[in-house]
């Protein structure tokens, strides 16, 4: 992996911030955090401004209706966009990090050109159906059942931490086809329309107060068949490209994040006089080198999965599937990431107790990350398995 910049790929970056800093003084101001439809028009319009500009799918092969970019360049968005204050994909996120590089990588071509598109200009905002009340970090477990019935399947059943349900179009969900089977083997994948009888939103209220989550209620819904992503009873292999893309990719952005939030730590350090303090100094110092040593891993994921082919041969970081390195990202960002807003707590100290900070905020959603995508126990399974070669624990 060669990891410096060639003269293309400065003048992408040259190009790309230009850019930002034509448009982003545009903006209009951001929607309250509680407001999620204002939260939907304001990420989708900007996704827009990003189609527009030809940044949609930057990083997606151009069959898939992306720009084909390397990973060199996807990188330098994330890193430009960030430094310049650019949105977050915010209510797109599932469609434009989970269930679109699914569909490239796993769906029909009349399935991919349904759907890909519209999640591309913003125009679908997706939503996640995968746990389940008595089936979280047990994904197979999962109760929910889908009866086929002619050209449809008719699902019933309840799921829970349904990403932004309240303002999706769309759900990737997985349901069980073949309750016979082995639990690992009879759930198939389907995209759910959310406007479809049956459906029914209860917004969940989160620690932080946001109500990005909701449970789900599904009576007797009917999916048609075609919308079935992979063949019947092979939801779980398909379940695992989704989740590598979930646990290898899509916290990318979030890894630039936390790396400027530590410059304005040590900033605001130095402002307060806790600089003064060689053990704070020794911790900001330590979560560098960490966040430097994450950032190639990264690097590396990321290039991975560019190279990598899917099950139908496609290419491209949407196409090529992330390996099991996704796992060591995610567990060590999760934990890496709590203690980065612990040090940001002892940097602010009383002010750590301002709800209103935005730090404060983020400090509090930090703590669902060793839950959120699979918690660290089941990384630390895959891990010992399937990269240290381990026998299974009993």
């Amino acid at each position: 992996m060669d990891l410096t910049y060639s003269p293309e790929e400065e003048d992408f970056r040259a190009r790309l911030r230009g850019w930002l800093g034509e448009v982003l003084p545009k903006l209009p101001a951001k929607p309250a955090t509680s407001d999620w439809p204002g939260r939907r028009a304001y990420d989708t319009a900007w996704q827009r401004m990003l189609y527009e500009a030809g940044y949609a799918g930057l990083h997606w092969p151009r069959g898939a209706g992306g720009q084909g970019a390397t990973p060199t360049q996807h990188l330098i968005f994330l890193e430009e966009t960030e430094r310049a204050g650019a949105p977050y994909v915010g209510a797109n996120f599932v469609g434009l990090l989970h269930a679109g590089p699914t569909l490239a990588a796993e769906g029909s071509a009349a399935q991919r050109a349904r759907w890909l598109p519209p999640i591309l200009r913003g125009d679908e905002v997706w939503c996640q159906g995968f746990s389940e009340p008595d089936a979280g970090s047990d994904l197979a477990a999962l109760r929910t059942r889908a009866v086929r019935d002619g050209d449809a399947y008719v699902v019933s059943g309840t799921k829970i931490w349904t990403s932004h349900a309240e303002v999706a179009d769309w759900c990737e969900l997985l349901v069980r086809t073949d309750p016979a089977a082995p639990r690992h083997r009879g759930i198939s994948w389907l995209a759910m329309p959310m406007d479809a009888p049956g459906v029914t939103v209860r917004p969940l209220r989160t620690l932080a107060g946001s109500t990005e989550f909701a449970e789900l209620f599904l009576d007797e819904v009917r999916v048609p068949v075609a919308h079935r992503v992979g063949a019947e009873n092979d939801g779980w292999r398909v379940t695992m490209v989704t989740l590598s893309f979930e646990r290898g990719t899509a916290f990318v952005g979030e890894v630039v994040a936390c790396r400027r939030v530590l410059g304005a730590l040590a900033r605001a350090a130095r402002a307060n006089g806790r600089w003064d303090d060689a053990v704070l100094r020794r911790s900001l110092g330590r979560l560098s080198a960490q966040f430097a040593a994450l950032w190639r891993l990264t690097q590396w994921n990321v290039s991975e999965a560019m190279g990598a082919p899917s099950r139908a041969g496609r290419r491209g970081s949407t196409g090529g599937v992330p390996g099991v390195g996704g796992s060591v990202f995610k567990l060590r960002y999760s934990h890496l990431r709590q203690e980065l807003y612990d040090t940001a707590a002892e940097v602010l100290g009383a002010g750590a107790l301002d709800a209103d900070h935005e730090w404060v905020a983020d400090r509090l959603s930090s703590l669902s990350y060793t839950i959120a995508a699979g918690t660290s126990q089941i990384q630390q399974n895959i891990v010992a398995e399937r990269i240290l070669g381990l026998p299974k624990g009993r």
